[in-house]
């Protein structure tokens, strides 16, 4: 069930995944032959997995989830996430069997990611595997399943509070999609554009070659395919088209869908954002009419000056590539390229630039898509793994709707083609012959414990990958072992998605700067807001150039401490050590501390842990530590 601006409080919850220090000794012995693999007895095996736990069980602080748009979003690529029926290619019932791995839909647990909505990546009926060159739009690809997949699969998100979204492709068609053939077949017929066959007018058509453009095969005419010749352009400006979309998105949200990913929406008309803007904003309007809390999110693979003009059409929300890549905000930051404050100032530069072009703009930060390199590769030499981890973490901290692309949570690699980069999800490492590397503990007790997220048994719905992918060695382990070790990437994004979980601040909050906590090692910044404080409350937050909180009369003051009905903690401070040792910081030199500081979460690479005496926070190499 779902509610609507309320928020969920509980008093006790055990993080499981951080409770298994002393069994992951047993663990890697067992791996290494040193000690006989857990077994015999399952119910003492379990009770002594279980007491494990309970001694050395965590405690977090309550989850606060808002029923909004401001979700943590887990991209998936079906063909190469999980085969339910043993053909090597993933369908939509893998994505129903690993949904409790995504989200499991009970808040008093702490074995899944924590994700509360999914993006599929396109799932019609496509002569590719990768499905963006579309031949029936409203239809189900035969190698994912059926419209009753889809239905369940639906349901079974809905159930879990996960909202879904799906990939809207509306720049092309596959030119095998019964609207081209018709079209082309009447060129090769008749030779001329007529309206006896209104499929021409879906398309571009012409009679001299034009840059973009395509020969059709027998015949003197050319037609737009600016990504392929497999992938001729629709025409958007035909009305018909337009009643066709409107068709389509209208079938997929009465079939329950949350919204959609606009593809390629700077693509719409090639090097003209003024037209782009002009069809969004009626595909906006078409879609919020259809269901007006839809969520949209566009790909507008472009500088921020640019795609940030694209928030004039009302969509919710665009892509922020300045961050994202190897080249991006998160990866300079993440192996010391550049300062931690230059990723607080960033943020600040964005959220200031988007909501200038529409108020109700709401970010969508990510790291990795399935068409860039995997995050892994960006990162080599000693500690490369801390650099994952930080990157991962940075991803998350941003504000908005903050995009996964599956597999990054494992560390996954995958560069070059584009096969590369969607290589199946690495639930267990198989060996040459498709079994599983005898490495790994093979323990049907320490899987139950984990939640049923992982188990041996998920050889059988490991992928094959696309055909034309390179072999990939992964650089580090699959899920099944990760699951197991508390400091592992894995464990380490729980926890980041967690903490959005817990402070909704974090993704819906604005940025400040605080250059006087900052040095070359450690960014500071606030995250702040506020949904109901009273005009008379001194809880009131506003900042001037320097940072300090002189809210509305003026008067400088405390920032931490602050409370707000809807997101408990109104601000917080963030700090980042991207250094190599432990840094201390004086929070007195900040005016907005206050005079009690507290730790409310850490993000650590390692067993090191930070420490706070009174204004003095010691913060180790790669952490960061949320101070309230």
């Amino acid at each position: 069930m779902h509610f609507k601006k309320i928020y969920y409080r509980k008093t006790q919850y055990k993080k499981i995944y951080m409770t298994l220090a002393s069994l992951l000794s047993i663990a890697m012995l067992a791996s290494c032959g040193k000690q006989t693999p857990i077994s015999g007895n399952a119910t003492n095996s379990t009770d002594i997995i279980q007491e494990t736990a309970e001694e050395s069980t965590e405690n977090l602080p309550p989850l606060n989830i808002i029923e909004d748009k401001y979700r943590t979003t887990y991209e998936i690529f079906v063909y190469s996430f999980y085969d339910s029926d043993g053909d090597g290619i993933g369908d939509l019932q893998g994505v129903i069997d690993k949904l409790d791995y995504v989200n499991d839909g009970d808040i008093t647990t702490d074995t899944d990611l924590g994700c509360n909505e999914i993006w599929l990546m396109p799932i019609s009926p496509s002569p590719t595997y990768h499905k963006y060159d579309i031949t029936d739009y409203k239809d189900i690809d035969p190698q994912y399943g059926t419209l009753e997949d889809f239905d369940n699969l639906v349901k079974e998100c809905h159930d879990r509070g996960v909202n879904i979204i799906i990939d809207l492709v509306l720049n092309h068609t596959s030119s095998e999609h019964p609207w081209f053939k018709e079209a082309a077949q009447y060129l090769r017929e008749h030779d001329e554009l007529s309206e006896e066959c209104p499929y021409l007018y879906y398309y571009n058509f012409a009679t001299e070659p034009q840059t973009g453009y395509e020969k059709l095969s027998g015949t003197n005419w050319y037609y737009e395919a600016r990504f392929w010749s497999g992938m001729p352009d629709l025409n958007l400006d035909n009305p018909s088209v337009k009643e066709e979309i409107a068709d389509i998105t209208q079938f997929w949200i009465d079939r329950g869908v949350d919204g959609f990913r606009l593809d390629a929406v700077t693509s719409y008309y090639t090097d003209n954002d003024t037209k782009n803007i002009e069809f969004m904003t009626w595909l906006n309007d078409t879609v919020k009419s259809q269901k007006e809390d839809a969520y949209m999110v566009g790909e507008g693979w472009a500088a921020l000056s640019r795609y940030s003009k694209y928030y004039a059409s009302g969509v919710d929300s665009f892509f922020d590539f300045e961050f994202s890549g190897t080249e991006g905000v998160i990866a300079s930051v993440a192996r010391s390229k550049k300062k931690p404050i230059a990723y607080a100032n960033a943020i600040a530069d964005a959220e200031k630039e988007i909501t200038s072009v529409n108020e109700f703009a709401i970010d969508a930060p990510f790291f990795t898509n399935h068409d860039m390199a995997r995050a892994a590769g960006y990162f080599v030499g000693r500690g490369s793994d801390k650099m994952v981890k930080m990157a991962g973490a940075l991803n998350l901290l941003m504000g908005g709707n903050a995009f996964i692309y599956y597999g990054e949570e494992l560390g996954m690699k995958g560069s070059g083609k584009d096969e590369n980069k969607r290589a199946p999800m690495q639930w267990v490492s198989l060996d040459e012959t498709g079994n599983q590397k005898s490495g790994e503990v093979d323990n049907n007790q320490l899987s139950e414990v984990l939640g049923g997220v992982v188990s041996a048994a998920d050889a059988d719905g490991m992928c094959d990958g696309p055909k034309d992918m390179d072999p990939v060695e992964m650089t580090y382990p699959a899920l099944f072992e990760q699951a197991q070790d508390p400091y592992s990437i894995y464990n380490y994004y729980k926890k980041a998605i967690r903490l959005r979980n817990t402070y909704p601040v974090i993704a819906r909050g604005k940025t400040q700067p605080i250059e006087v906590l900052s040095d070359d090692d450690i960014g500071a910044f606030v995250r702040y807001g506020s949904t109901g404080l009273s005009s008379d409350s001194h809880d009131y937050i506003v900042f001037d150039e320097n940072g300090n909180n002189i809210g509305l009369d003026g008067n400088e003051g405390t920032v931490l401490g602050a409370k707000d009905p809807l997101y408990g903690e109104a601000a917080l401070l963030i700090i980042i050590n991207n250094g190599d040792e432990a840094k201390t910081i004086d929070l007195s030199k900040w005016s907005g501390t206050g005079s009690s500081p507290e730790i409310a979460y850490e993000l650590n690479v390692s067993e090191e842990a930070a420490s706070i005496d009174g204004l003095s926070l010691t913060i180790p190499s790669y952490g960061i530590t949320v101070i309230k």
